[in-house]
């Protein structure tokens, strides 16, 4: 009996033996160079398993190990994912062969977040179909326009903020993502859903929507253990049925909207808020329950605060670093709000010209968004410019690496350096596609892209008309920076004193 059992046991290690072989042999069998650091069981990943490193961190030190590969294959865990360092494969996935890599890799279940799982970054077929259009269409140009009626007032708020802070001081010291944080939290909770965010209350609000944001947004060290898990072998998802959204917030969302949307159709006068453009299309005969639209304004929050929050810290902290561009930008502030008779309008938003080139050469330094995962979904021949072929099955991996291609000294010169000339009119035919994508690109391009440089552009240009930003001795120098998932974070935090000019 006991032989038996052995004979069994030996059988069944050979055939887990056998089976691992074939796993990570995958790529060596297909051609493909493959990352060095693998081991049994886990891949590539243990360092980000046992938190030495970050996704990010391993998958850009991989990318730059392999300076003449197009393509190159790693292991999450046993599931082989493919890294793709070429741009005109960057193109062929996100662009060209778009059917074939249609959805993103990040899967939400929606039995556990039916909110999450509606937004346009996670959902697929027809509801991410319909989910963008919607968004699309409250994003459109005239109907930003409306917005900007709510961003302007949020602007009104973070000056007295200020002012405030500054009353008694002649400088204020602050962590920037904490006060962006406070303007992205207001404009969401006014642009969005037509309410007081009580963002710049004097002493911190528990309930308020920037404090809402940071409890959603920086997870406890166990939430992001099982959440990296849960990335890694997404299967687990499918069994722990584990939310992303704390369910505090998924009822708070749902109660403000379902109060608010019976306050205003009822109400006569209109309100330019997302709430209001959300009941216009419905008036077109547009089919949306309330369920859709609780869906479509936590999108809004989730996309609006977090991303535009960090993005702004960056700006501020490159701003802080180099007071020449500060002064040059502040001057082009102050010139067009002149010329647009002193207030801050829509139309002179898009005058701002510098200030795209800034807010375009910090996101390339340090973008919000560092990978995007997408998985292929029919059949495809992905072939690098270096004669490198890979037949791509169903449910493969695709990793697109947008830190490490917005620094590649390949397609950017002295990359470290920050210089916003890199996208003025006369350099910027000169960028190579797909080497810069702080927004995504092809059709799942963030459907939220010109409400989000709408709102960083009037806080800038509210902060700079009258205040300077100068670095404080606690941002720790040489910078940082790790990611919480896929979001840049600095470590320590991005320090500046504010004064009045």
């Amino acid at each position: 009996m006991a032989s038996i059992f052995l004979t069994l046991f030996a059988g069944a290690v050979a055939l887990l033996c056998f089976y691992l072989y074939l796993r990570f042999t995958y790529w060596k069998r297909n051609g493909i160079p493959t990352a060095r650091g693998c081991y049994p069981i886990v891949g590539h990943v243990l360092p980000v398993l046992s938190n030495k490193k970050s996704f990010n961190d391993m998958v850009q030190e991989i990318y730059n190990e392999y300076p003449d590969c197009s393509m190159v294959g790693i292991y999450r865990t046993i599931r082989p994912a493919l890294i793709i360092r070429d741009p005109n494969l960057v193109k062929t996935v996100m662009q060209s062969n778009f059917s074939n890599f249609h959805t993103n890799g990040l899967h939400i279940e929606a039995d556990a977040d039916p909110l999450f799982a509606k937004n346009p970054f996670f959902s697929e077929g027809e509801v991410w179909s319909t989910e963008r259009k919607r968004l699309t269409y409250a994003f459109s140009s005239s109907k930003l326009k409306s917005l900007f009626v709510t961003v302007t007032g949020v602007c009104e708020k973070f000056k007295n903020y200020l002012n405030r802070r500054l009353s008694s001081n002649d400088k204020y010291e602050v962590e920037l993502k904490y006060l962006f944080s406070k303007f992205t939290g207001e404009v969401v909770a006014n642009a969005a859903l037509g309410i007081e965010g009580r963002c710049f209350e004097d002493k911190d609000d528990p309930n308020a929507f920037d404090q809402i944001g940071h409890s959603f947004f920086k997870p406890t060290k166990l939430e992001k253990f099982f959440s990296q898990c849960i990335f890694l072998l997404p299967e687990l998802n499918h069994l722990l049925k584990i939310r992303f959204v704390p369910k505090q917030l998924d009822q708070l969302f749902r109660k403000i909207v379902e109060k608010n949307m019976e306050i205003r159709r009822k109400e006569p006068a209109p309100r330019n808020d997302f709430l209001q453009l959300m009941i216009d299309l419905e008036k077109t005969g547009e089919a949306l329950d309330l369920e859709a639209v609780t869906a479509h304004a936590f999108s809004f929050y989730a996309d609006g605060f977090e991303t535009s929050s960090t993005t702004l810290s960056f700006i501020g902290y490159q701003l802080a670093t180099h007071q020449d561009v500060q002064d040059r930008l502040r001057n082009e502030v102050k010139t067009v709000i002149e010329k647009h008779g002193g207030a801050l309008t829509y139309e002179g938003l898009k005058e701002m010209t510098y200030m795209d080139q800034v807010i375009n050469e910090s996101q390339r330094c340090y973008v919000a968004l560092t990978i995007l995962n997408k998985e292929c979904s029919e059949s495809f021949v992905l072939e690098g410019s270096d004669g490198l072929r890979c037949h791509v099955k169903p449910g493969t991996q695709i990793l697109i690496p947008i830190q490490a291609l917005q620094l590649d000294p390949k397609y950017w010169p002295d990359p470290q350096n920050f210089d916003p000339e890199r996208f003025s009119e006369e350099r910027k035919g000169g960028i190579k596609k797909y080497t810069f994508l702080p927004f995504g690109e092809g059709p799942r391009m963030c459907v939220g892209m010109r409400m989000a440089l709408m709102q960083m552009k009037a806080c800038l240009a509210t902060l700079l008309k009258d205040h300077k930003i100068e670095l404080s001795p606690k941002t720790k120098l040489p910078l940082n920076v790790t990611s919480i998932f896929f979001f840049l974070s600095p470590i320590g935090g991005l320090w500046v004193n504010i004064s009045k000019l």
